[in-house]
């Protein structure tokens, strides 16, 4: 099966060493530095899976370089999807399709935009690995996970073309599943790591001391409960004691554990905020449903992003 991963981060660069380590052709789409550092020495990857470096069939930075692609892994950071979607339709020309890996709700209807409903399918991945410096990515705890699923009419119906994806990335040692109900899964992973990201990047601390200190722990969960009420509102079911489940998942990560726009924010990158903590806000006017806790963690943040996105003068993030 020929793969293209867009993105060379932590998903991007560890699904591309993983597949490509276990003979998947790889187109990678990359940029910048990392490009240039994975065209040299290919991606190196410390991960429980093995430290191992891996190279790509092809890399480039524009996508009709590369030709078609069966199955394409959309890596880039959610706020990245609206800018690149357009440019991602040579890789789906001959047939193929692409899957959104982003953190947030709205990465799938926005590639679809670009790219038509059939050339989309529904997809998340769960996984801690960041880049640690260009082309090496650093993966720690569980092995990564791919949830998959077909949208629209052809929800929860049979896919090939899901099959054959989540065989070559089974292949890889990528843990696969294939949802009747993507929108649902894409939420459940929501309420999980929107809380998480937007609480800890406010408190600037682990995940130790987020589960450590009992108002922190009370924030959280009260998040969470925002987030619910919301996907109930536009109507996505969410399993009977959900919130129950992913706090127990927050609690054993490892003791230093980050999230990714909590990662973003405190080093002064632009981050996922408006997708994440902007988007609970943003939907939540829409339905009509209150979302006080978002709405002033938003406020909170929004200094520390539009400096980092160059709208405020910089200042020391003290």
């Amino acid at each position: 099966m020929r793969i293209a991963i867009v993105g060379a981060g932590g998903v991007g660069g560890l699904l591309a060493g993983l597949l490509a380590r276990s003979g998947t052709e790889v187109l990678l789409v990359a940029r910048g530095a990392a490009l240039e550092a994975i065209r040299s020495g290919g991606v190196a990857v410390d991960s429980p899976l093995g430290r191992f470096t891996a190279r790509p069939a092809a890399s480039a930075e524009d996508p009709a370089a590369l030709g078609p692609a069966d199955a394409v892994l959309v890596a880039v950071k959610a706020w990245q999807v609206e800018g690149i979607a357009s440019r991602l339709s040579p890789l789906v020309a001959g047939g193929g399709f692409a899957v959104p890996l982003q953190n947030g709700v709205e990465a799938a209807p926005r590639l679809a935009a670009a790219l038509g409903e059939e050339r989309v399918v529904g997809g998340l991945t769960h996984v801690l690995a960041w880049t640690e410096a260009p082309g090496r990515i650093r993966h720690v705890g569980a092995a990564p996970r791919v949830t998959l699923g077909e949208r629209g009419a052809l929800a929860g119906r049979p896919s090939a073309r899901l099959e054959a994806l989540a065989a070559a990335l089974r292949g890889a040692g990528i843990e696969v599943g294939i949802a009747e109900d993507v929108e649902a899964a894409t939420w459940e992973k929501f309420l999980l790591i929107e809380p998480w990201g937007s609480v800890a990047a406010a408190a600037r601390a682990p995940i130790r001391a987020l589960r450590a200190v009992p108002e922190t722990r009370a924030l959280l969960l009260a998040a969470m409960d925002e987030v619910s009420a919301l996907a109930a509102a536009r109507g996505v079911s969410l399993p009977a004691g959900l919130k129950d489940a992913t706090l127990a998942w927050l609690d054993g990560l490892p003791a230093e554990a980050t999230a990714s726009m909590q990662r973003d924010i405190g080093a002064g990158r632009p981050s996922e905020l408006g997708d994440q903590t902007g988007a609970v806000v943003r939907l939540a006017q829409a339905a009509g449903v209150p979302v006080p806790l978002h709405r002033t963690l938003l406020a909170l943040l929004l200094p520390q992003e539009r400096a980092a996105r160059g709208e405020l003068p910089a200042f020391a993030r003290t």
